[in-house]
């Protein structure tokens, strides 16, 4: 093994992977922690794997191959387990002429090699791709598999049934094995897709189990209408809902620990024609991701952004819909400016993240626990800052604005296309101009956009409309997703944040108190440095960060 180590070092210096110096060090290393060469000289960040895959194809004649480029084939992942895949981080991938191709992190481990061989019964050829890719692609295709099967067997149990003995199924009976099995494998499926919402509907013909990725609906699978009646009983028991009750909205909480993840559910039911839908919001409880950085907000923003964050008291704004990141802007936000020597509470509905060293309310209209009500008792807490969840009525609004006043720093959401609007729904809530000038900080007006897939990610030319829109003087290259694996052959993967940023300066107060039109505003914000959404997206286009079509999607309604 030695002399082919020593091989594959002479193959990455002839290349002009490493350096002589480097190959020295790395065979160092290696004597010292008994790690084999590859592996060493990924640790130290001499190579990256694709460099260390070459070279062993070039060393065993073992093919590379880029899995997040390749078609899975259902028929030959569903060969092994996804126990014995994750054992071995190796996945089939095709079949043909009675021969299993597996794509292995490590194809010299022949133990592995075995297994495969006696739990297919087949003959067995391997390539090569990087660990990380291989396991993304058993959460993906297995994680679908096993829901699929879980379906299938729900089917199977209640073929002979139909809708109306179903109905009638005990509690007992609806937590038999198929169901709690299937409604499991559908939320590791949904938390390993990076899925915020799971949507399961009747139609007329069947069952339709979809998953929001990145903002967007992506159908994942579907069953027979006769096992709807089941899944739901199932979901409402979970949720502590009335389970004989079909003809009104419930609404459920669910929290629990699914493989060591900790998660919180957000179930609601909904009567339509065909039964009974129920959406699941899925809740993340760690706060780690949080950070300022994560934001996205451009250098122009970042500025504009300190300055309103570093106010004593008064009340800071993030505006936009439902999915647009306010929420993870606030808690970015009091992470940032959480010290031992502040007082922070929220008022939220619901609590997405728990952060040390706050105190957070959840609220409960149930027991009377609104915002207001909870808004009132936490002023006489002490509070050096407050976050409330979201502004939604005038109440709320006036006790937030006269605790701003009063010394406060507050901080909340509302829901408006803009900065500037947000400023006149404060005014339409019945709050004062002169209450709100002398309030409010700032408002971040935010959208997420989606990015293109770096995996199929590719340049063209724009066309003349589209270079008027980005308003490019001479034509240059714009990029776009072709679809692939890696991003369910959507062309986009993750999302990035643009944000537009009003300060409330003197000469903005003076505007708000004679009553200005949202033009008015802003336009005045706009000569004080303001960046408009639409311009913030036109700024990632031009990056390649994202494509043309998601900046008419998404800032369409606020064209400047």
């Amino acid at each position: 093994m030695a002399a082919k180590h020593k091989k594959l070092g002479e193959i990455l210096v002839e290349s002009g992977s490493i350096t002589t110096k480097q190959l020295e060090e790395a065979l160092r290393v290696s004597k010292d922690t008994g790690s084999v060469l590859g592996n060493t000289l990924l640790d130290l960040g001499y190579i990256e794997e694709k460099t260390l895959f070459k070279g062993l194809e070039y060393l065993f004649h073992i093919p590379y191959m880029d899995i997040t480029e390749v078609s899975i084939d259902k028929n030959a992942s569903s060969m092994i387990s996804e126990t014995l895949a994750k054992k071995h981080c190796l996945i089939p991938v095709k079949i043909a002429d009675k021969v299993l191709t597996v794509i292995m992190a490590d194809p010299l481990d022949f133990y592995a090699i075995d297994d495969v061989k006696n739990a297919s019964g087949m003959d067995v050829t391997v390539a090569i791709s990087p660990k990380k890719d291989i396991l993304n692609a058993i959460d993906r295709y297995y994680g679908s598999e096993v829901a699929e099967k879980a379906f299938d067997d729900l089917k199977k149990e209640y073929s002979s049934m139909n809708l109306a003995s179903l109905s009638e199924l005990s509690a007992s009976e609806i937590n038999s094995a198929p169901v709690v099995r299937l409604i499991n494998s559908i939320l590791k499926h949904a938390i390993k897709s990076n899925a915020s919402d799971i949507h399961i509907e009747p139609t007329e013909k069947d069952v339709r189990v979809r998953f929001r990725i990145d903002g967007q609906l992506q159908d994942v699978m579907s069953s027979a209408i006769n096992t709807h009646s089941a899944i739901i009983t199932r979901i409402k028991i979970m949720g502590q809902m009335d389970i004989a009750e079909k003809r009104i909205p419930q609404d459920g909480r669910v929290e629990t620990v699914l493989d060591d993840h900790k998660i919180d559910l957000r179930i609601s039911m909904l009567p339509t024609v065909y039964g009974e839908k129920v959406v699941i919001r899925i809740l993340g409880g760690s706060s780690g991701a949080l950070d300022r950085k994560a934001l996205g907000l451009s250098e122009n923003n970042t500025i504009l952004f300190d300055k309103i964050v570093g106010s004593p008291n008064g009340i800071i704004l993030i505006s936009g819909p439902t999915g647009s990141g306010k929420t993870t802007t606030l808690y970015s936000l009091l992470k940032e400016i959480n010290k031992p020597e502040v007082n922070i509470i929220t008022v939220e509905d619901p609590v997405e993240y728990k952060l040390s060293g706050i105190s957070q309310v959840q609220v409960n209209v149930k027991a009377g626990l609104t915002f207001a009500n909870g808004l009132r008792s936490i002023l006489r807490q002490d509070p050096d800052i407050i976050m409330i969840g979201e502004i939604r009525d005038s109440e709320t609004a006036e006790i937030a604005i006269r605790a701003s006043i009063t010394g406060h720093l507050v901080l909340s959401t509302i829901h408006t296309n803009d900065s500037a609007s947000s400023v006149a729904r404060l005014v339409d809530m019945g709050i004062e101009p002169y209450l709100v000038s002398s309030s409010l900080v700032g408002v971040v007006a935010q959208r997420l956009v989606r990015n293109i897939c770096p995996r199929c990610r590719m340049a063209y030319r724009p066309s003349h409309s589209e270079m008027l829109l980005l308003k490019m003087k001479e034509p240059d290259s714009i990029y776009k997703g072709e679809g692939c694996p890696t991003c369910n052959f959507t062309g986009y993967k993750g999302r990035s944040g643009i944000h537009e940023i009003l300060v409330v300066s003197k000469e903005m107060r003076e505007l708000i108190n004679r009553g200005a039109s949202i033009d008015q505003l802003q336009a005045m914000a706009i000569r004080q440095g303001t960046v408009t959404l639409r311009q913030s997206c036109t700024e990632l286009v031009l990056k390649g960060v994202t494509t043309i079509e998601e900046m008419i999607k998404v800032t369409y309604s606020v064209d400047q």
